[in-house]
């Protein structure tokens, strides 16, 4: 048995890894130590490249089954599900990993809305204006002049909310290259004449979660 640590997606885990008479390569994670099972067989470099996309899949599975615990978000859904002049029929609003090119998702199936989980940190309206456009899809499948109109009109934040994620998504592919003094300076720049919404939302903790489309 040997031990070590690893860091995946930022993520300091124990690793733990057992050579036992087992077929495949299994691995755990509970309280922050990766449990790996491996067949006796199995070469050392093997396990390295496979180990940390086994982690990655149980880290992101336990963030997603955490946020989901979540109630204020079904809540949110609903409330936004009611202003349309239809309303929409909401039976569970899930945050998952698995969305990685959308904010967000609607199953007219299973009235479940899907959203990306990174969606929980942002601004409640913002989280409002992404369920508003998946539950908008309900009446029109494309992205019309008639879907943006019932859009703005059941959520007036829209525009704003598109400017937003265009700059978080813009800034999420340019972070890594950007140099430390200038990731710095970001992440310490306040705009002095902000949105009184904006500061509304962080003085009452408001920033719940949504995931994305």
């Amino acid at each position: 048995m040997s031990q070590q640590t690893i860091t995946i997606d930022g993520e300091t885990l124990n690793l733990v890894i057992q050579r036992k008479h087992v077929k495949h390569i299994n691995a755990r994670l509970r309280n922050g130590v990766l449990s790996v099972s491996a067949p006796h067989n199995v070469h050392s470099a093997t396990l390295d490249e496979v180990i940390p996309d086994l982690a990655r899949k149980l880290i992101r599975r336990m963030h997603a089954m955490q946020v989901n615990r979540e109630e204020d978000a079904l809540k949110l859904a609903r409330l936004v599900a009611a202003r349309f002049p239809r309303p929409v029929d909401v039976q569970q609003v899930q945050f998952v990993t698995t969305q990685q090119a959308r904010w967000g998702s609607y199953s007219a199936r299973t009235h479940t809305i899907r959203l990306n989980a990174v969606l929980r940190r942002m601004p409640r309206w913002v989280l409002e204006a992404v369920v508003a456009h998946e539950l908008a899809h309900v009446e029109h499948l494309d992205h019309s002049l008639a879907f943006w109109q019932l859009l703005r009109q059941v959520c007036p934040d829209t525009d704003r909310a598109n400017a937003f994620l265009a700059g978080v998504s813009w800034l999420a592919h340019q972070w890594p290259d950007l140099p430390g003094v200038e990731q710095q300076l970001l992440a310490r720049t306040h705009l002095e004449h902000g949105d009184d919404r904006d500061r509304a939302d962080a003085a009452s903790g408001t920033d719940t979660a949504l995931n994305p489309t």
